[in-house]
């Protein structure tokens, strides 16, 4: 039997029968706020579970099921979630820094001021993703992240701002840029 516990006072949030919680079926399982520090949960259900504010630093999440997930304010600093389903999933404000993020799947997570310094990307499925506001990576651990128009409108946009001292893009580029939602809001000039 394992117990889940509140990060904070120690309450028991969640009786798991049985010897780990790889495989675990913890599908809607209410864990806001839960220690899940280290915790194994490889290829564990946890399909539109509460896992707000949850501590889930270095925990192994790989090829675990978090469609639909609430991971507002998680930390998940060094987790791995590499090949992990997180489609729909909702990681405003979350921590995910140098957590391995390597083939997930985040197509239409929200990733709204999430911190994902030194995560790494390589592969994960970022289409139709909100990043808005999100530190992401500028390392070669982001380079082979999928990504959709809208994506690629916005990193543009950011880059050929700071870049325009040095570079004019192309009528062509510019055209495309400045469909970036972003800029069609007023928040960044066109390019």
């Amino acid at each position: 039997m394992i117990e889940i516990k509140h990060r904070i006072t120690e309450e028991v949030l969640y009786t798991h029968y049985g010897d780990s919680l790889q495989s675990a079926d913890l599908q809607s399982a209410d864990l806001q706020s839960a220690n899940l520090q280290y915790a194994n949960l490889q290829y564990a259900d946890l399909q539109s579970a509460n896992l707000r504010s949850a501590d889930l630093q270095y925990a192994d999440l790989q090829y675990a099921d978090l469609q639909y997930a609430d991971l507002k304010y998680a930390n998940l600093r060094s987790a791995d979630l590499q090949y992990a389903n997180l489609q729909y999933a909702d990681l405003r404000r979350s921590d995910l820094q140098s957590a391995n993020l390597q083939y997930a799947d985040l197509q239409s997570a929200n990733l709204q001021y999430a911190n994902l310094k030194y995560a790494n990307l390589q592969y994960a499925d970022l289409r139709s993703a909100d990043l808005d506001f999100s530190c992401l990576p500028l390392w070669c651990g982001s380079l082979s992240m999928q990504v959709d128009e809208r994506l690629a409108r916005q990193f543009l946009a950011h880059a050929f701002n700071a870049a325009a001292p040095f570079l004019k893009p192309t009528k062509k580029q510019a055209e495309f840029i400045n469909q970036c939602h972003r800029i069609k809001s007023g928040s960044i000039p066109k390019v």
